[in-house]
């Protein structure tokens, strides 16, 4: 029996080896791939500590002389973090203020930060489909139109060089007087900022078909409709898809900026508003984390959309 179970048991090892080894690659990957993720956020977090203490050291300093008590280093910094109107308030504060806004009311309170990123969310939304579809239309029109090629993709272009803030309190008087809510006012913003990317990427998805495929197609006597809907669209998914990702994102901006100019009550823009107007930082810098947030938030879906998009497609996501 001990003869046979010797060299049996190293055997054994040697066979579990290699399955342990594959274990331990597998458990380490993701550790691997968020090491250097959270090494960065660690020393943002860190600059962000100390820039806070730096920024407000100067009324923390006058606040600790006028108490005529002596204080050193350790309560200048625990001053400084603790400040209710900072100039820059330190991460933990925001991280809180986020946290009440969020979890601490009901989300149909103003108080609520879901509430007012739900009244930002409608009109980023709105314009992201209106700016989609425009964008489409336009790329359209420009790879079969030798003249809107020529004559419009230029001004499209130019477009983008017009400050939004300048156009934003245009589009609020113009709208408002024909009687249109202010939904759709910042609708339109947004879906001015997001139709750019989507147009560009189209015309260049819907050029990317094979040339081979489009004589293919032509031989077959396909007219201009089959060759989009069989070759082109097909072809121009990627380039829609990593549009989107941007349009998405540009849409929430001019959501924001089209709550400014209409002193809205609701909205992450108005709750940038009314944290300047009363000097509450850390409002706005937990309005800044909520807006972030969602932004990350709608990409993530779009890129979820992309990769179920590709399956259906047979192609890799």
């Amino acid at each position: 029996m001990t003869t046979e179970a010797g060299p049996s048991a190293p055997l054994r090892a040697r066979e579990r080896l290699p399955k342990a080894n594959a274990l331990a690659s597998a458990l380490a990957e993701p550790a691997q791939s968020t090491a250097p993720v959270a090494l960065v956020v660690a020393a943002l977090l860190a600059l962000w500590y100390a820039f806070a203490v730096w920024l407000n050291a100067l009324q923390v300093i006058e606040r600790l002389d006028g108490l005529g008590n002596p204080w050193g280093a350790r309560e200048l910094v625990d001053a400084a973090w603790a400040m209710q109107r900072p100039v820059l308030p330190a991460p933990h504060q925001v991280a809180l203020d986020w946290w009440q806004g969020v979890f601490d009311n009901d989300i149909d309170s103003p108080r609520s930060l879901l509430f007012h990123a739900g009244v930002t969310l409608s009109a980023t939304l709105l314009g992201f489909v209106l700016g989609m579809l425009l964008g489409v239309l336009i790329a359209i029109g420009v790879v079969y139109n030798r003249v809107l090629d020529r004559g419009l993709l230029p001004w499209i272009i130019a477009s983008q060089t017009i400050p939004i803030l300048a156009i934003a309190p245009m589009v609020v008087v113009v709208l408002g007087s024909l009687g249109y809510p202010p939904l759709v006012s910042k609708a339109v913003i947004s879906m001015y900022l997001c139709f750019f990317p989507v147009a560009i990427g189209m015309v260049k998805g819907l050029r990317s078909a094979d040339t081979l495929q489009l004589d293919l197609m032509r031989t077959w006597s396909a007219n201009g409709l089959q060759v989009l809907a069989k070759l082109r669209l097909p072809a121009a998914v990627p380039f829609l898809f990593a549009s989107a990702k941007v349009a998405i994102a540009t849409s929430l901006i001019g959501a924001i900026v089209g709550e400014l100019p209409t002193g809205a009550q609701a909205g992450l823009g108005a709750r940038l508003l009314s944290g300047s107007y009363f000097g509450q930082t850390i409002q706005i810098w937990s309005a800044l984390l909520m807006a972030s947030l969602l932004g990350v938030g709608l990409v993530a879906v779009v890129a979820l959309v992309e990769r179920l998009v590709a399956r259906l497609m047979g192609a890799p996501a």
